[in-house]
């Protein structure tokens, strides 16, 4: 469900997007005095929500999944969650209401390293944010049981 929303937000912010990228063409004179259309160079400045950080998003979005389901399946195999309150975790519209916030939240900050002019972060907190969350969900899956 959370990857569903992810995936409409991404669209129609990708649509709105669309609009706004068609490249304007500008008349300069030339030295024999006739007009040349010239179109203005791409900026090296990316969209936000581009096909690179769409995929990124997701790919956190389903680490984020991926970790609720590992948590569920290590606490019916008889162990507990460290981390996080007990209350949180065995609630589960609260537990996937915070794995969804988590994921907003990476791209929220996402968001402010692409405003402020850190394109190379934007990108390096999601493949952070995977990475972490995936060798979790490795470690859950690993735990021994305890019955």
């Amino acid at each position: 469900m959370v990857l569903v929303l992810v995936v409409l937000v991404a669209a129609c912010c990708h649509a709105q997007g669309m609009a706004n990228a068609l490249p304007d063409s500008h008349q300069t004179a030339s030295s024999n005095g006739s007009t040349v259309d010239q179109l203005e160079a791409p900026p090296s400045v990316h969209r936000f929500w581009d096909r690179e950080n769409l995929l990124l998003f997701s790919g956190i979005a389903v680490m984020r999944g991926l970790d609720y389901a590992s948590t569920r399946n290590f606490q019916a195999r008889g162990r507990k969650e460290i981390l996080l309150p007990q209350d949180v975790v065995n609630n589960s519209a609260g537990f996937a209401s915070l794995e969804a916030a988590s994921t907003m939240t990476s791209v929220g900050i996402s968001y402010i390293f692409h405003r402020t002019g850190h394109h190379s972060l934007e990108r390096w907190m999601s493949i952070a944010h995977i990475g972490v969350t995936g060798f979790g969900d490795v470690r859950n899956y690993c735990l021994k049981t305890k019955h």
